[in-house]
């Protein structure tokens, strides 16, 4: 991999993981135009790695909080000290985040008759050959956000009726119902490159009338472990394949997009929390629209000539 591929990928990884865009979808767009190579599973759990720096940058002091939180809850458990009803915001905030995870374990089960795991869709989607599927997905993305939008905007109208400034309107603490269903949600976007898991779980906790900025902030950090697991399984993947077969690898590139992947990660978070609290959503519902659409015209174009418009190489299904 040389350096501009690295730092091309790690400023798309970073930008789109955490606007409601799609990162996989973006990754793979790059990949279908630039030809660049999708297999190398050591670069992609260092962008992973450097995601994450990103998020624990902006919400360490808040993720400490949750450590704590987490802690004291195993303590009062084993001590039969725990009740339910008595946790505090941390408390059932961590809570909800757990149950929020449970969900990702459905990605493990087999898919029947193929010998693979749900997980593995998502690398068959990415493949020249499904193109298309990331530019439904995208489409999929801009009316979640439409959706998810219109909802919030009926949720503001009935909390200031009765008297709430509209930056404190909607629900601010997560019920079971609630995280099951981004949970739900995250799962969908983990399987379809093109389904933005930030803007897909955003909408899913906008259409339960949960507050706009406390939804961002649970999406972001429910995103925190399942990016700790990627990284986990892929780094796995990477160093100990199956085959027994190692990638050689180039450091320095790696390194570089990592970087990248971080610092525009940081960025992308504050710039989604002001949008979303200035209520510019539809810059994302148009621009997901409008590049799904485009991709899909792209990928009905080359399925007629089996061939990437781009690299000029026959499909691969």
């Amino acid at each position: 991999m040389d350096m501009f591929s690295a730092i091309i990928q790690g400023i798309v990884q970073g930008l789109t993981e955490f606007l409601p865009v799609s990162s996989s979808g973006h990754l793979a767009i790059c990949q279908h135009l630039f030809g660049m190579d999708d297999n190398n599973l050591f670069f992609s759990v260092m962008l992973h790695i450097g995601t994450l720096a990103a998020v624990l940058a902006v919400y360490f002091k808040l993720v400490v909080k949750l450590l704590k939180a987490v802690c004291l809850m195993i303590k009062d458990i084993f001590t039969g000290k725990f009740k339910w009803s008595e946790m505090d915001g941390e408390r059932n905030l961590a809570m909800m985040l757990i149950i929020g995870l449970l969900p990702l374990f459905l990605l493990f089960l087999p898919i029947p008759g193929t010998g693979m795991k749900i997980k593995d869709a998502a690398e068959n989607f990415s493949k020249d050959g499904y193109f298309i599927v990331v530019g439904f997905s995208l489409l999929i993305t801009s009316l979640l956000l439409f959706l998810g939008n219109r909802k919030n905007k009926k949720t503001v109208a009935f909390y200031t009726s009765k008297g709430r400034t509209a930056e404190n309107a909607g629900r601010r603490r997560y019920n079971v119902v609630d995280a099951l269903t981004v949970g739900l949600t995250q799962c969908v976007a983990a399987i379809f490159p093109g389904v933005s898991r930030s803007g897909s779980t955003l909408a899913a906790s906008q259409f339960r009338g949960m507050n706009k900025q406390v939804a961002l902030d649970y999406s972001f950090l429910l995103g925190t472990p399942a990016i700790v697991a990627a990284a986990l399984l892929e780094g796995k993947e990477a160093l100990f394949p199956d085959d027994g077969n190692r990638v050689s690898m180039d450091f320095l590139p790696i390194i570089v997009g990592m970087i990248f992947a971080a610092f525009v990660g940081f960025l992308a978070i504050k710039l989604f929390k002001w949008l979303l609290s200035t209520d510019r959503m539809s810059i994302f519902i148009i621009y997901t629209a409008v590049v799904g659409a485009i991709v899909v015209i792209i990928s009905i174009v080359e399925l007629a000539s089996g061939t990437n418009l781009f690299t000029h190489n026959p499909l691969s299904f």
